[in-house]
């Protein structure tokens, strides 16, 4: 690979954008807080904190009503939770495309607004009795497929209107605001549960993801205008994997995504089990070891999203990767919860800041009209999670091995493929 360093193809040149190009001259070298001195931004960080609220609320409330109809079967909750990640896998790449042709703004509005009626439908049947496990799975596909389209224009929605030399502030920002609902969300739905039900929080998730769809309205954004492709949806999208897999930068950035959905997150499925295995925690304690799992990951978002631009990006990649992977292992083979709450905590941030940084990288070293699509080869990873964890899932059920020795294996692998990678592609860690 020689001894190069690798940098940022030159972007494609844009007409001037007028008054957000002055507004972005203006917030160049502003603080952490400052970034909400742009009301773009503003209001897209609020509309994502009401989506991901809701998501997260919905999460555990159609978990909680899978369990009620068919008797607590873990097959037919990991069924539903398929039927969510399948169109992340499916769709995604269609979502790409279409976020480099269409207005971004209008992709999120129409794709949100769909989530707002299918969330109050459920409520409804919910709340009448008519629900079935099988409207469940239809609508997670249909909500799976709104998500696959939507988030690649959120991410890029974001390189729109905050400058380059913020994006990776911006983005650590965003997501940020994710993490503080994945601390949240979960036990605001469970309290609420107890007092109106699953069809009661199922209205007010409805009510937070059209809080989303009034604050992407508020946008102003005004992209540069593109050219039409001529070769079709199909052939966008081709162009798009032609491109991401002709970049070396990119292609490692992308080979980088798929590690840790692949070895690293395994712990979310397996967290529950291990807990009971390893520390005999009831429900309490054990919403307390997943709140601290979330709490590093929101201190690790506000770490990145209050640090100066810096050079060795791609150094920084791969050391998070790697302690990632190491403190999996270090809780997975402890046996006290004092200990397990700071190495939850330490996956938790390094998880967080490896994966703001490599959407901040994926997009930097994308050209603008290629972004969408980029970034929707990178959101197909999500929808992986599940299927990554059964292997796992599998070994932790071994009486021999155990969650345990699943999670460390788990963790181990990760450590070991990033190391792997980082000697194979030594310019990866010269990145700017």
């Amino acid at each position: 690979m020689g001894q190069q360093t690798l940098t940022r193809e030159p972007a494609v040149a844009q007409p001037p954008a007028g008054r957000i190009a002055s507004v972005k001259k203006r917030v160049s070298g502003l603080r952490l807080l400052d970034l909400f001195a742009l009301r773009d931004y503003r209001w897209l960080w609020l509309g994502t904190l009401a989506f991901f609220m809701g998501l997260n609320m919905q999460m555990v409330a159609r978990a909680w009503l899978v369990l009620r109809l068919v008797d607590d079967s873990p097959l037919a909750l990991s069924m539903v939770m398929g039927s969510f990640a399948l169109p992340v896998i499916l769709v995604s790449p269609f979502g790409g495309a279409l976020a480099d042709r269409i207005p971004r703004k209008h992709m999120l509005i129409v794709g949100q607004t769909v989530t707002v009626v299918v969330t109050a439908g459920v409520a409804t049947l919910d709340l009448t009795g008519h629900i079935t496990f099988w409207h469940l799975m239809a609508t997670g596909f249909i909500n799976g497929s709104t998500m696959a389209v939507n988030m690649p224009s959120r991410q890029v929605l974001i390189s729109d209107i905050v400058p380059e030399s913020r994006l990776m502030n911006a983005i650590a920002m965003a997501n940020s605001g994710m993490n503080l609902t994945r601390v949240l969300g979960p036990a605001v739905a469970g309290v609420l549960i107890i007092y109106i039900g699953t069809s009661g929080v199922f209205y007010l998730v409805a009510g937070m993801y059209l809080l989303a769809v009034l604050t992407t309205a508020m946008l102003r954004v005004r992209p540069a205008p593109r050219a039409p492709s001529g070769v079709g949806m199909v052939g966008d999208i081709r162009a798009g994997l032609s491109y991401a897999a002709g970049n070396p930068v990119l292609l490692g950035l992308i080979v980088m995504a798929f590690m840790p959905v692949m070895f690293g997150m395994s712990y979310y499925a397996l967290l529950p089990a291990w807990a009971r295995e390893a520390l005999d925690v009831g429900p309490d304690n054990l919403g307390y070891l997943m709140m601290a799992m979330g709490a590093g990951a929101l201190a690790g978002t506000l770490l990145l999203a209050g640090a100066r631009n810096f050079n060795r990006r791609g150094m920084l990649l791969l050391i998070t990767c790697a302690l990632w992977g190491l403190s999996l292992g270090g809780f997975a083979k402890t046996t006290s919860y004092a200990a397990a709450v700071p190495l939850l905590l330490a996956t938790g941030l390094c998880s967080s800041i490896f994966m703001s940084l490599n959407m901040t990288l994926l997009q930097f070293y994308s050209s603008p009209e290629m972004r969408g699509r980029v970034m929707s080869i990178a959101m197909m990873t999500f929808g992986l999670m599940p299927l990554s964890a059964m292997p796992f899932g599998a070994l932790a059920e071994i009486e021999s091995v155990g969650t345990a020795n699943a999670l460390l294996l788990s963790g181990m692998l990760l450590t070991a493929f990033t190391l792997i990678f980082a000697i194979v592609y030594a310019p990866f860690r010269r990145m700017a």
